[in-house]
């Protein structure tokens, strides 16, 4: 146990008691009489801890006055603790393929290897036993993604060269960012389109350039947004709301029963065994692209112009396979 871990058991033994003696507290942290003395001197004239030996009792204690005010200084867990937090770290990194977030957590991981008194090995053992495999992700650009952060919290404009890659053309916008949206393994901006004037949502990577104003950003509520980008299905959602029902086969209804499409979804089981899975949505891409993933286990119910597209869809897919 390293003299972080036994500061934080000694901490938290002191805190939950009203006095525990020396050998009580020897036999609890399983060390020498010696080591223990240096960890309360430790604690009392390095760490300020309020310990006093209380002969009544016969025992040590925090005293009364400090007892619920007293705090560790700095960053202080315990060992299942630190192991929690770097596991988090660990699969924070393989997810975050574009190493967004990970730069900024670096420094956190190098106080927890420290505080847990060890070199490398717990982080060797995590990338040894945990495999995360994060497949569909695209890369992104750090900078530009700091750049969209700093606007965000400053409330400042921004001028962006954006690749729409619907009709592959590059436009220039400026915008007033307001929300940065993780969806999907992929990072979007909402934001306040001034040459649209109207809200608008763009993904991270198809940014090319990005120039920060001195303008201040105009705020949108999050009602507003919600009402524009959150109520439909998908990044592509829209003011304009409809539901799809769709009718999962009674194989397939054990995995989609359990599977999360939309915060509104409404799903019921039905009496052949199949799966009806309800979700709204504002524009048709990426729920057709959802539901064709299913193949024949799914089918459209309704509406009708879904149905009709996916069928289009298919009748195209076919076609690449010829006769």
């Amino acid at each position: 146990m390293s003299i972080n871990e036994r500061i934080y058991r000694i901490e938290d033994l002191l805190k939950n008691r009203n006095s525990i003696s020396f050998n009580e507290l020897q036999e609890k942290l399983e060390i020498s009489r010696a080591t223990l003395k240096r960890d309360i001197a430790y604690m009392r004239d390095r760490l300020g801890a309020p310990i006093i030996f209380d002969r009544e009792l016969g025992g040590y204690r925090l005293e009364e006055s400090d007892k619920g005010q007293h705090e560790l200084p700095g960053l202080w867990f315990n060992a299942e603790e630190i192991y929690a937090l770097m596991t988090m770290q660990h699969l924070l990194n393989n997810i975050d393929a574009g190493g967004i977030l990970s730069p900024h957590i670096k420094p956190l991981l190098s106080r927890l290897t420290e505080l847990l008194g060890a070199t490398n090995d717990s982080q060797e053992q995590l990338q040894k036993r945990i495999k995360v495999e994060a497949i569909g992700a695209r890369k992104f650009d750090l900078t530009y993604f700091q750049a969209i952060g700093s606007c965000l919290l400053k409330r400042k404009r921004l001028v962006m060269d954006y690749l729409g890659r619907g009709k592959n053309e590059l436009t220039t916008r400026e915008l007033s960012p307001q929300r940065l949206v993780y969806y999907k393994n992929n990072w979007y901006l909402d934001a306040w389109c001034h040459a649209k004037e109207d809200i608008r949502s763009f993904a991270i990577d198809a940014i090319q350039r990005v120039e920060i104003l001195e303008t201040k950003a105009i705020d949108v509520s999050e009602t507003k947004l919600n009402e524009e980008l959150g109520s439909g299905y998908g990044i592509f959602s829209g003011k304009e709301v409809k539901w799809a029902t769709l009718k999962f086969t009674p194989e397939r209804a054990r995995w989609t029963a359990s599977e999360r499409w939309h915060s509104k979804q409404i799903g019921k089981y039905l009496e052949d065994g199949s799966y009806e899975l309800k979700v709204p949505y504002s524009k048709e891409p990426e729920l057709i692209i959802d539901i064709m993933k299913y193949g024949p286990d799914v089918e459209v119910v309704e509406p009708q112009e879904l149905r009709k597209a996916v069928q289009e869809n298919l009748i195209k897919t076919l076609r690449n396979y010829g006769k």
